[in-house]
């Protein structure tokens, strides 16, 4: 231990800058792909250590009809805690209500405390018998600076006022306003940042529905609730059919709020697999890069050894001394890595997953960081010691090194000498201290396009979904509520009043209310496909629309769950009606619907209007959805279709877009992974082309010396790594272009299928007209600096030395 420990003294100081360059490689290496793994285990386990620290609801009971009762609901003996709350718009001052920004007001005391109790983030929880106290989401007060201890006024409907319907139906005459303080920043699984909360929520009280509860509960407002079974998610089937025998209601939505989490869940989990593969990715790079570095240091003091071991060294004593250095900064480099991997810790996680972390900040998962710690100190001792072993064997290979069959058509063809040249330093890696890092170069190459080009591919996805809301199903600019549980608000000759608009080219008169299907008995909400003049289109995923009173179309969504597709049998119960045998005619996307912006136009279906009249004895929507011309202003055709509607008595009327599909932010959250880790490969490939340009002249320096003294220009000494670089580059873009726009394809056809929409085959014109001509240009840059090596090489030093 002495000599080994007398060796690494004098070696440190001779070169102590080659290991502080070596620890501090392997310190930013150490954090890249710790904070990437810890990352990515933060993110797939936030939704359920939300969960596990909350009291979450396993159902959500919604009726649709105003003056519901609960009671017998609140004594089933296998509810556990039960909690209403009021569908009804309020709004804040200053702020639009199609922002969302106020959830639905809770009208039990038991909301945040006995059912989705949750953590608090800043401040405390509200006082639910006081009416002037509310709290927020994190991205409320992102959205609007306004926190805790800030005020904001609520609006909403006075009592007269209240039985208008629309987003907009109250104005500055109508209003009642209550001033607000925000008290806190919460968190749970129900009340969170979702999509369909773009920019936060507000949540008001118990207390204020039941000091205002004339203007909030109006006869077309119904109360739904949350329910907390004792029997959690598996008791749920049995929870239904006790519901429906209590109340003689069969037809009512039990929704599966674990089904909407397990939506949550699958996003965080596709994000956290994005944060592994950027992690291994790095870990890969790290590898190579640290490799070469360890290798090369442990290279430098060979010769050294060598003469020790001479002298008495054993070789156990000369590996351990060769390896002291690199693993001493590999075990200094790792902590400083964790420290790192800490302090960045704090920015995780992110996407949909930051919405459900619990405990925001600072983290440090010493499982990950101890393991990660830990295998660092051990490859780097493993990979120096390998490397030693090597470099203090006496033998070496003499067997032939591989020949290129590319280079050597080249020199069949008779091309210049410096482009055959150039092919073979690019294709021949040779062996030992000819070696060029050849098929890591051309790995990196091919990766690096590879990479850019999937990532294009995808982002190209991505923005064309965001822009098109048809690839949702959202083929329409407007809609307008025509009536609510049988009673009508809209006056005759609205429609043909409506399509007769010169911008109107289409519209769609639906009704909709909630069936049972299956054996399950699963919520299933219908919608009538009745157009009124020319139809609205609906996006089909296949299949066409139902043409008769037993066909239907599911969404997809609802066809995956119940296990449906073309030309199944699918058994549909209306609200007092036996069940018919309905046959699937088509997939295809129907209305998510303005009053049920959590709601998902992937769940539901279409049937005829007869097919609806002989499955419900009446509606519980009646709504109209109207598609414009692309050049159409939509707020002026609002605006001209309100004043038709008053013209013709229908002053409650309201015309206005529907709300943007809550999926297109979700998938937006993913947009910068595959970008991310495509930058990332584009930098791997940087650096290993880059290393194999720079480690090509000193290695093959006899051939360029040799070729030199037989009438090789200084100009063409460049050219032959100029040629390296060019064909590096171009065997990255024919490897790499076909494959890029496959795994890009392939992952959007994988984010639209789960999501889900229309799949589209996205088109990166962009990537494919600017990635050659960049690729070709990066390599020849990387390749400058060598060729001058190679043009200055002194041959008469170069040849005495050999």
């Amino acid at each position: 231990m002495s000599v080994i420990w007398a060796w690494f003294r004098i070696d440190a100081l001779r070169r102590w800058r080659s290991l502080v360059i070596l620890t501090l490689l392997i310190a930013a290496s150490a954090a890249t792909v710790l904070t990437a793994v810890a990352g990515a285990r933060r993110g797939e386990t936030a939704l359920h250590r939300l969960v596990a620290r909350t009291l979450p609801a396993t159902a959500e009971v919604v009726t649709y009809q105003p003056g519901f009762d609960w009671a017998p609901i609140r004594e089933m003996p296998e509810v556990e805690a039960i909690a209403t709350y009021a569908v009804t718009d309020v709004r804040l001052a200053g702020i639009p209500l199609t922002d969302l920004a106020v959830g639905n007001p809770p009208a039990d005391p038991e909301t945040m405390t006995t059912l989705e109790r949750p953590v608090v983030l800043k401040g405390r929880l509200a006082d639910q018998t006081r009416i002037d106290e509310a709290v927020v989401t994190e991205k409320f007060v992102r959205s609007y600076a306004k926190g805790v201890g800030d005020a904001v006024t609520a609006l909403f409907p006075t009592p007269e006022a209240q039985g208008q319907i629309g987003p907009v139906a109250a104005g500055p005459a109508k209003d009642t306003r209550v001033p607000m303080t925000i008290v806190g920043v919460v968190r749970s699984p129900w009340f969170s940042d979702g999509p369909q909360h773009p920019n936060g929520t507000l949540y008001p009280t118990a207390a204020l529905v039941a000091g205002y509860r004339p203007n909030l509960l109006g006869d077309d407002v119904w109360l739904s609730a949350l329910v907390r079974l004792k029997g959690g998610r598996p008791a749920l089937p049995a929870f239904k059919t006790h519901l429906a025998q209590v109340t003689g209601q069969p037809d009512l939505d039990v929704r599966d709020i674990s089904e909407q989490q397990g939506r949550r869940q699958h996003a965080a989990s596709f994000e956290a697999r994005w944060l592994l593969a950027f992690g291994a990715a790095a870990l890969l790079a790290s590898l190579a890069l640290i490799g070469q570095a360890v290798a090369r240091h442990v290279a430098a003091g060979a010769a050294d050894l060598r003469v020790l071991r001479a002298l008495g060294m054993t070789r156990s004593q000369a590996t351990a001394a060769a390896a002291a250095g690199p693993f001493l900064a590999a075990i200094a480099g790792a902590g400083g890595g964790v420290a790192a991997a800490v302090a960045l810790s704090g920015w995780f996680p992110i996407g949909s997953a930051a919405t459900a972390e619990p405990a925001p900040g600072v983290h440090a998962d010493w499982l990950v960081l101890g393991i990660g710690w830990l295998a660092i100190a051990l490859l780097v001792l493993a990979g120096s010691a390998a490397a030693a072993r090597l470099g203090l064997a006496s033998s070496r290979s003499r067997a032939q090194p591989r020949r290129s069959s590319i280079a050597a058509a080249t020199d069949r063809a008779h091309l210049p000498v410096p482009m055959v040249v150039g092919a073979r330093f690019a294709l021949e890696p040779g062996r030992g201290r000819d070696a060029i890092p050849v098929r890591p170069a051309l790995v990196g190459a091919v990766a690096g396009v590879l990479g850019i080009v999937a990532a294009f591919t995808f982002s190209a996805g991505v923005t064309d979904a965001a822009r098109h809301p048809e690839r949702f199903g959202l083929t329409w600019q407007l809609e307008t509520w025509m009536g609510f549980a049988g009673q009508e608000y809209t006056p005759p000759g609205l429609l043909a009043a409506v399509a007769a608009d010169p911008d109107v080219v289409a519209v769609n008169d639906w009704r909709a209310k909630t069936a049972t299907a299956g054996r399950d008995h699963s919520p299933l909400l219908l919608y009538s496909y009745a157009p009124a003049g020319r139809p609205v289109r609906v996006v089909l995923a296949s299949g066409r629309m139902p043409v008769s009173a037993t066909e239907v179309v599911l969404a997809p969504q609802t066809a995956r769950a119940l296990d449906a597709g073309m030309g199944s049998s699918v058994s549909v119960t209306g609200s007092g009606r036996p069940p018919r045998m309905m046959t699937v005619s088509g997939i295809a996307f129907v209305p998510a619907g303005s009053r049920c912006s959590d709601c998902s136009g992937a769940q539901g279906g279409w049937v005829t209007d007869a097919g609806f009249d002989s499955i419900f004895d009446e509606y519980q929507f009646h709504a109209a959805v109207i598609a414009l011309r692309p050049e159409a202003r939509v707020d002026e055709v609002a605006a001209r279709l309100q004043r038709s509607a008053a013209s013709l008595g229908g002053e409650n009327v309201f015309f206005a877009p529907p709300y943007a599909p809550s999926d297109a932010a979700e998938i937006q959250r993913v947009q910068a992974f595959p970008f991310a880790l495509g930058c990332f490969l584009a930098l791997l490939a940087l650096g290993a082309v880059g290393h194999a340009l720079a480690v090509a002249v000193p290695r093959r320096q006899h051939d360029l010396a040799v070729l030199r003294a037989l009438g090789m220009t200084r100009w063409q000494c460049r050219s032959v790594v100029l040629t390296q670089a060019t064909l590096l580059a171009l065997i990255g873009l024919v490897v790499g272009i076909p494959l890029g726009l496959a795994a890009g394809r392939t992952l959007w056809r994988a984010v639209a299928d789960g999501t889900p929409l229309q799949y589209v085959p996205p088109r990166a014109l962009l990537a494919l007209l600017l990635v050659p001509p960049l690729a070709l240009l990066a390599a020849n840059l990387l390749a400058v600096w060598p060729g001058q090596r190679a043009a200055r090489l002194h041959i008469a030093q170069v040849l005495r030395a050999e």
